[in-house]
């Protein structure tokens, strides 16, 4: 039995860090990465074509986060422009697995972008009246790009 072939090129989203994302010592506080990691997969959703809002909507269902892993590799700090990254790692019948990663974005163009921190997040798709497990409906997966 052979796997699918997921997208390989992950999707990017800028996001420069401000006073309300770092502690007193002007760093990144820990768990905000999980918000810069959250608004990196809504924009990659929304880059194809899927608005969540409306998606809930229009489908009667939603993903949900249902686990985290992250290691932090170097800080971010104040005034710091990150690249966000998403990439579906690995999919199943009602949910799939997220790589994500904060870079720092290099000051010259032919600069390596430094690892802040990286993790996985695998969501999973719920009815949006009771909240349960379903099978990832086949329009979402097509936008996702991934075989039913």
């Amino acid at each position: 039995m052979s796997l699918p072939t997921l997208p390989s090129d992950p999707f990017t989203w800028p996001v420069r860090v401000y006073w309300e994302d770092t502690d007193a010592g002007g760093i990144v506080f820990y768990a905000n990465y999980l918000k810069f990691f959250e608004r990196a997969r809504t924009e990659w959703l929304r880059a194809l074509g899927i608005e969540q809002q409306r998606m809930r909507e229009q489908v009667g269902g939603m993903f949900v986060v249902t686990q985290t892993q992250l290691q932090y590799h170097r800080p971010a700090r104040l005034d710091d422009l990150l690249l966000v990254t998403a990439r579906v790692l690995d999919t199943g019948p009602a949910s799939m697995t997220i790589e994500q990663r904060a870079l720092l974005k290099p000051q010259q163009s032919d600069a390596q972008a430094e690892l802040l921190c990286s993790g996985t997040i695998r969501i999973g798709w719920v009815d949006d009246r009771h909240l349960r497990p379903q099978r990832i409906p086949p329009a979402v997966l097509a936008a996702l790009k991934l075989p039913p």
